[in-house]
């Protein structure tokens, strides 16, 4: 994406707090009405690079630009925005109409607007009538819900989220995300939202923003970072996969204990004969059932363990001709009843080609 056709635009991003660089060289174009999450693991530098956005934290160097001006510098009452935080931040003493209306206040408004605005805010988030109420007599989701009407009062052109469910039960988590992101694509508004949740980034956003030790690993959309690991840290981080230590033979060939796999055209080419590497890939990435007794990846091995994980399960599978290097292999309920899958069995299946990854082992 050109700068140009940036909503807001990071270019340099640095900060460090005395010896410590908290993020380095954050350069990062988000488009008018997307959605994008910035995720990775506590101490990434997510959230901090969330606060210089919003003018809370001031970059050590570098330019922030929101629809064609300059905010590096501001202060966050001269930013466009609405933020919502983990922990709410209402107002106890307030009531939920006064708490969503609390920056149109601030703003000059006169009380009839306010409360019509209000009214249809609450009535937005799935709270209508509840403006007498106050917050502590309202439900966890309930007061995250107020909290999006408030942040959303101004009709900012872009909406932060810090971390805004993880304080949540599961449940109310799985149904809030989705209302979140349904409002947005209502409203159009450009959006940003810290986890460090990879389900919750890939079921809400447009793009993913992967953050590890203050850089950006990787930026794609939830496929692209599921399927295309850019890094051996996207991999692990972003869903399960399989490790496996080979070395390279060239012509896309890796010899892995007793057995040789050939990527797919695209993968792996870069690598001279007799480089160690490590090949990596999804627990979903094979094929069971029926194949031809010549097919390159054919595999079998003995089940070692069994997770259950509702719909799913995965197989832990001790694979003959790799000694020390299981495989986590996934099957579906049905597939486990199908071929017979259970602690000590025997299973055979495929690994696909065009789904391996192939990363220096140095960096793996």
């Amino acid at each position: 994406m050109r700068a140009d056709e940036a909503y807001l635009d990071l270019r340099g991003i640095h900060k460090r707090f005395g010896a410590f660089t908290a993020l380095q060289s954050i350069d990062l174009a988000i488009r008018k009405g997307e959605f994008v999450c910035f995720l990775g693991p506590s101490g990434c530098g997510k959230t901090t690079l969330l606060r210089i956005v919003a003018g809370l934290e001031t970059q050590t160097s570098g330019r922030i630009v929101q629809a064609g001006r300059d905010i590096s510098v501001l202060p966050p009452a001269g930013r466009d925005y609405g933020i919502m935080f983990q922990s709410y931040a209402l107002f106890p003493n307030l009531s939920v109409a006064q708490n969503v209306g609390y920056g149109l206040v601030n703003r000059g408004q006169g009380r009839a607007q306010i409360a019509a605005r209000v009214e249809e805010l609450l009535a937005l988030v799935g709270l209508p009538g509840s403006g007498a109420k106050y917050p502590a007599q309202m439900s966890g989701g309930q007061q995250q819900r107020i909290a999006l009407a408030r942040a959303l009062a101004t009709s900012p052109g872009l909406l932060l989220l810090d971390e805004p469910l993880s304080a949540l039960d599961a449940t109310v988590r799985v149904r809030l995300r989705n209302e979140i992101r349904g409002l947005q694509r209502s409203l159009g508004v450009t959006t940003i939202m810290v986890t460090h949740d990879q389900e919750e980034a890939l079921s809400v956003a447009d793009r993913i923003v992967v953050m590890n030790h203050g850089v950006i690993e990787q930026v794609g959309t939830p496929m692209e970072v599921y399927r295309e690991p850019a890094t051996p840290f996207v991999a692990h981080f972003v869903g399960k996969v399989n490790k496996l230590a080979a070395v390279a033979e060239g012509e896309r060939w890796f010899r892995c204990g007793d057995k040789r796999f050939q990527s797919a055209p695209g993968t792996g080419a870069d690598f001279r004969a007799g480089r160690e590497v490590s090949l990596y890939m999804r627990p979903e990435d094979r094929v069971v059932g029926e194949m031809p007794a010549d097919e390159p990846l054919r595999c079998a091995g003995t089940v070692r363990a069994i997770e259950f994980l509702g719909g799913n399960c995965l197989a832990e599978v001790d694979v003959e001709g790799l000694p020390g290097q299981p495989l986590q292999l996934q099957y579906s309920l049905n597939q486990m009843d199908e071929f017979n899958v259970h602690e000590g069995a025997r299973v055979s299946f495929a690994l696909r080609a065009d789904r391996l990854r192939v990363f220096p082992a140095a960096n793996a």
